[in-house]
């Protein structure tokens, strides 16, 4: 054999570019399923189930197409990690070159490369054009810069990738317009709102939750509503849907929340871009065409846009520009374990009830779900990054690390110093109760601090900004917040100290709250 494409589980688009140089006489692809991808972070069941069978119907397209596809299916071979699979394969293909696409995890790298070291095969890495700003880009964007900020990113890339401007200027004279895309829907809630088009499993689909739960029985949450794209084609079906019926409202109510409604106005994309069943400027032109169109307002598309052209290429290039060093990162010294909550959303606040027993039926929330639910309280309650890193990255279907890693690394626990986000995002629980109806029904009042009915939110808030007093106190963003923190009575705070320690010990001893 001549040439070995190796094909990972989030790099199956119909163009993947190692495709285009196969010779079917004489190269193949390589692909493989193996119980350590959903093992070495404990994967939610229904996230192996779309790899798994995203992963076959490429496979089995790519042979139609003529190709020989070597495909190694979970249980069907001894090997339990990548690196194994691929190195007794080598041994029995024997190619004189290995090809992979940049593998979008670190971890993986490493397998594959001593795999070929081990067999003094040459391993080649692609560039993936499945993004917009390649990693040596990025690097040339940081390169001097003091701070590496989104916003700046993503104006730049605007006006590079020419997306909403006009004559050299930002659509409608500014560059973003996150002040329109806060709303919350009152006491009403969202009304009726259409289902997003679901996508049934097929034939392959069961069969890949069959082989999950003969070989991988014990993987948390559940595949029993498993709708979501495994083909490009259901993938382009998907953001059809979204363009029609809820992009218009997509910027407005992008940070809502209500009582099960898990999809409102989201897009339900994140998975598909992310295993590469569709290309981000195929969703990017399809969203700016329908405000060209004058189907969706302005605000609502370039808050959507910002999502994937800002913060989804601005955090991949922050991946790779720093490396492994993220893994290690605690900057704010958190020691806590990671609540049992997590896992079996036993609880009665009911925002973390909501937002955890979402995620374990459906392996999905959206970004403030998992930025002020999920991580805000593992924040404020000082979890240590790796276990709650650890948690995002198994238990949500459209993870993979170069985008979870730093998302909560970064952004949602500030573990990084700032080298992310300028402030950490750090809220009472009145934000949960103003974007939300969650706390409605809650025994929980997300205005008191202390007592029988003090919201866990607003306690540890309270005591988070006491314990990180001399860290940010003179911090031109967050200097306010904590100056109510140096008036506020000394009994008080020992209270509010006492309490939230309370509250940690009782959830590290496994107890409910």
């Amino acid at each position: 054999m001549r040439t070995l494409l190796l094909v990972l589980g989030d790099q199956l688009a119909p163009d993947h570019p190692g495709l285009k140089a196969l010779d079917p006489d004489q190269d193949a692809a390589w692909m493989a399923e193996v119980a350590d991808e959903s093992r070495y972070v404990p994967s939610h069941v229904a996230r192996t189930t779309l790899f798994l069978s995203a992963m076959r119907h490429f496979a089995a397209r790519r042979r139609d197409e003529g190709l020989t596809v070597h495909y190694r299916r979970l249980g069907e071979h001894p090997e339990q990690t990548l690196g194994e699979a691929l190195l007794a394969d080598l041994d029995r293909l024997r190619p004189r070159q290995v090809r992979v696409l940049q593998p979008g995890e670190h971890r993986v790298l490493k397998q594959l490369g001593q795999a070929c070291n081990k067999r003094g095969i040459p391993l080649e890495i692609l560039d993936d054009p499945h993004f917009l700003v390649p990693p040596e880009a990025f690097r040339r964007w940081a390169r001097g810069r003091k701070q590496l900020r989104m916003e700046t990113f993503y104006r730049e890339q605007r006006k590079a990738l020419d997306v909403l401007m006009n004559d050299g200027e930002p659509a409608g004279g500014q560059w973003n317009f996150d002040a329109d895309n806060r709303g919350h829907f009152g006491r009403d809630g969202p009304g009726w709102l259409p289902e997003p088009a679901a996508f049934p499993p097929d034939a392959l689909t069961r069969e890949c939750r069959e082989d999950i739960a003969q070989h991988l029985p014990d993987l948390p949450g559940q595949a029993d509503d498993f709708d979501w794209p495994v083909t490009p084609q259901q993938a382009q079906q998907a953001l059809d849907d979204f363009i029609q019926h809820r992009l218009p409202a997509f910027g407005t109510y992008q940070d809502a929340m209500w009582t099960d409604q898990p999809w409102l106005y989201h897009a339900r994309l994140s998975a598909a871009l992310n295993l590469h069943l569709i290309h981000p400027r195929t969703v990017i032109d399809a969203a700016e065409q329908a405000w060209r169109d004058g189907h969706a307002p302005l605000h609502a598309v370039e808050g959507f846009i910002r999502q994937i052209l800002g913060w989804r290429e601005y955090v991949r290039g922050l991946y790779f520009h720093f490396g492994e060093a993220w893994h290690d990162w605690n900057a704010l010294e958190a020691d806590q374990p990671l609540p049992a909550l997590y896992w079996d959303a036993d609880t009665s606040m009911q925002c973390l009830q909501q937002a955890v027993g979402q995620t374990l039926k459906l392996g999905y929330a959206h970004h403030i779900q998992r930025l002020m639910v999920t991580g805000l309280f593992a924040q404020l309650l000082g979890v240590r990054p790796a276990e709650i890193h650890a948690w995002y990255l198994g238990i949500y279907v459209d993870a993979v690390e170069w985008v979870e890693l730093p998302n909560v690394i970064g952004m949602s626990q500030y573990a990084d110093n700032g080298r992310m986000a300028s402030k950490p995002y750090v809220a009472t629980g009145r934000y949960i109760q103003r974007m939300s109806n969650y706390c409605a029904h809650c025994p929980f009042d997300p205005g008191e601090a202390l007592g029988a009915k003090a919201c866990p939110f607003t306690t540890l808030y309270w005591d988070f900004l006491d314990r990180h007093r001399k860290r940010f106190a003179r911090h031109p963003r967050t200097a306010l917040q904590w100056k109510h923190v140096a008036k506020m009575d000394p009994e008080r705070l020992q209270a509010i100290r006492d309490q939230a320690s309370h509250i940690r010990r009782t959830l590290a001893a496994g107890d409910r709250i």
